[in-house]
């Protein structure tokens, strides 16, 4: 492309000036597209929706602080942290697993300064696509049994029944076919609002079957504050949680490259990726200070911000302010809990299948060759280790999960030696 083609497509993507009751309405409808994902997350781990509308609302507008509002996109819950939140908050309470997650918003604003420094070829080399394919497989493998549990009426863990088997199954299948029907067939902004779909067809179809109470409903004021949390000190969550930033940290990366492919523009050299890195790591570490999940740039926000081609950042302010005030509508938050466990159950089956295919086609786009074996041991060890439980430690020292597949991935891409032929080329 040359200089004078560069220079139009960069005018053609340039914010435009427009009244401010636009910008409000266009980021209304990016809250909308966001809402779905936004508020599954909560809802599955037992967080209050209210905060993680909050800290979405919140985490954005920090991330334009820092990044000095040049980048169109939106903050919002991370789906990588669902089973690690889901684990701490069991076993050392919600206090403490914020606490692990305020130092997982650390991990991030460190690896911004290791950028600053060092450029990002030390991410090349530290995390590549057979270190992060594998480990982005088993976080969404991982969580497959709490999708099938839900989706069958029970609790995530499988351990008690909330609904009966054959009408939960009729609620959550409606509704992943639903998901799955807007997904594929969907035109122009309702392709954007699969999991929204999903959810509003499984509740209307709850109401029908008498699976809502809206007890919850009843007794909530219209004006509340949402249940904040503060993070507690404890090395175990936080030696846990860790590890798990990893593979939401790279996959940080490829979102800045996705928004700067459909703007026309290099965000990667403003505002850099080392500030974008920083905005989302204090996004993530401020989240956590109250007690809301880890945030993460949102690819259905990307997917609207192609259909509207409306690349002012301004919209993703106008949707955080909205998010914020929603956060503080008592009876909204309460609305947000009354959704049935099937509801969910039918759309997690789908999600987390995605979140183990984008794994996948990692190493697909990336061309690893798994019939080499430096390759094919380290994405072998690290699917049985996370889906087959491994452990290792005892007592308070127990790494397992996203965390000891990330760490596994990372130490065997370091000491394993590379075939003689790319040691050649490499040098």
């Amino acid at each position: 492309m040359n200089a004078s083609a560069q220079n139009s497509s960069t005018k053609n993507t340039e914010p435009t000036t427009a009244p401010a009751w636009q910008n409000a309405l266009a980021g209304s409808q990016i809250l909308l597209v966001a809402f779905g994902a936004l508020v599954l997350v909560p809802l599955i781990t037992g967080l209050d929706p209210s905060v993680a509308l909050f800290t979405a609302g919140m985490g954005t507008l920090l991330f334009q602080l820092v990044t000095k509002r040049t980048v169109p996109i939106f903050l919002a819950s991370s789906f990588a942290f669902i089973a690690p939140i889901i684990y701490g908050t069991q076993t050392w309470g919600l206090p403490a697993t914020m606490g692990g997650l305020v130092a997982a918003g650390v991990l991030y604003i460190l690896m911004s300064f290791a950028i600053r420094i060092y450029g990002t070829d030390f991410l090349d080399r530290l995390l590549p696509p057979v270190v992060i394919g594998p480990v982005i497989m088993v976080i969404g493998l991982g969580l497959a049994p709490v999708a099938v549990n839900m989706a069958m009426g029970k609790t995530g863990d499988g351990a008690a029944e909330l609904v009966p088997y054959n009408t939960a199954l009729i609620v959550s299948l409606s509704s992943l076919f639903v998901t799955l029907l807007v997904a594929i067939k969907g035109h122009g902004i309702f392709r954007l609002l699969p999991i929204l779909s999903g959810i509003l067809t499984g509740y209307v179809l709850s109401l029908f079957l008498g699976l809502v109470s809206f007890a919850p409903l009843e007794k909530a004021a219209w004006f509340a504050m949402p249940n904040f949390v503060m993070p507690e000190w404890n090395w175990q969550a936080i030696l846990f949680m860790i590890p798990v930033a990893i593979a939401p940290a790279i996959e940080h990366v490829g979102d800045i490259l996705a928004i700067g492919t459909v703007t026309g523009k290099d965000y990667f050299k403003k505002p850099g990726l080392q500030n974008t890195m920083l905005g989302d790591g204090i996004a993530t570490g401020a989240a956590a200070m109250v007690g809301g999940p880890p945030n993460t740039t949102y690819s259905e926000v990307t997917g609207a911000v192609i259909l509207t081609k409306n690349f002012n950042p301004v919209v993703m302010t106008w949707a955080a302010v909205f998010a914020i005030l929603l956060a503080f509508v008592g009876k909204f938050g309460a609305l947000l809990q009354t959704v049935p466990t099937p509801v969910m159950g039918g759309i997690l089956i789908l999600l987390f299948g995605s979140i183990a295919v984008i794994g996948l086609n990692t190493l697909i786009k990336s061309e690893v060759d798994l019939s080499e074996a430096r390759n094919l041991s380290i994405v072998s060890l690290v699917l049985v280790f996370g889906i087959g439980g491994m452990a290792l430690g005892s007592g308070e020292m127990v790494l397992k999960g996203v965390s000891l597949c990330a760490i596994a991935a990372v130490v065997l891409n370091l000491i394993l030696p590379y075939p003689k032929k790319e040691t050649s080329e490499a040098e």
